[in-house]
């Protein structure tokens, strides 16, 4: 199991100039860091990746740059669906020039496009052949693709586990992963445990934050649920904080995140993991 956190608890952005970023997760104990891509996001790929490799982190990527609406594997126009299926290979091609493990997220559909309708077969089996073939181009570059269920906020495709099952079930390609979150848990599941087997050994990783995205514990996630049944199905993937910095003026606003919950990385992180791992070693020995 390896522990570690989003780029986003530190910076607002990824460049060239961030790389102090990755000095400051491995000094507080991370040994992954999520880097995130998009159009806005520009940086010398390997530069990020030797840093990287000089502080023994790995590295995984997420789209929390700008991500173009149309860019859609969902989308019910076929030219939208294939300008998404493009735009996440080029996000594929950049985690692999980083040397990342892995491209993670709401990959089916697009953050944000809600539409107030229950997904059918179809619509599934539509999003399963895009998602097949960005599996094949993560498997040739060596890049797992992890897909995460987001709340109903965020998108009406993948809500709960057992939705994103049945869509990488319907996509049948072994590189295909999951990640399950915390925060968008919370509005999705009432067993949290049961979550975690659903998914059961093509789980990931898991992006830990509490119920207002700030350090776990304290909050209405149920921790102990959580470190039990990742114990009880010998997960050893990644477990990596996730929030947005408040103290960058205007950022975590911007992020649809509305509280003050994370204003120091350094405290955030150094908590987060304490908790983490202490919660994850009890559970062990119990």
């Amino acid at each position: 199991m390896k522990f570690g956190a989003h780029a986003y608890i530190f910076t607002d952005g990824w460049s060239d100039e961030a790389l102090h970023v990755l000095d400051e997760a491995a000094a507080l104990g991370a040994e992954c860091v999520e880097i995130p891509v998009g159009d806005d996001i520009s940086f010398t790929p390997n530069l990020t990746k030797q840093r990287a490799a000089e502080l023994g982190l790995d590295l995984t990527v997420g789209p929390g740059g700008l991500w173009p609406m149309e860019c859609d594997l969902s989308s019910g126009d076929p030219a939208n669906r294939a300008a998404g299926l493009a735009w996440h290979k080029r996000q594929v091609d950049v985690a692999h020039g980083i040397g990342a493990v892995a491209y993670c997220g709401c990959l089916y559909g697009h953050p944000g496009a809600v539409e107030a309708r229950r997904p059918s077969l179809d619509d599934y089996e539509r999003i399963a052949d895009g998602i097949r073939q960005l599996a094949e181009h993560g498997r040739e570059k060596g890049v797992t693709i992890v897909l995460e269920p987001m709340s109903h906020f965020r998108t009406n495709i993948v809500n709960t586990p057992e939705q994103l099952m049945q869509l990488i079930n319907l996509a049948g390609h072994a590189n295909l992963a999951v990640a399950l979150d915390t925060y968008h848990m919370v509005t999705e599941v009432r067993d949290y445990a049961a979550a975690i087997r659903t998914v059961g050994d093509h789980l990931w990783g898991v992006h830990a934050c509490e119920n207002d995205r700030g350090v776990p514990g304290g909050g209405l996630v149920p921790w102990d649920d959580v470190f039990d049944a990742l114990l009880g199905i010998n997960f050893d993937g990644y477990v990596l904080l996730e929030s947005y910095n408040s103290a960058i003026d205007g950022f975590a606003f911007g992020r649809g995140m509305f509280h003050d919950v994370c204003p120091d990385a350094a405290s955030f992180v150094t908590h987060g993991l304490e908790f983490l791992k202490a919660g994850l070693h009890r559970a062990d020995a119990s």
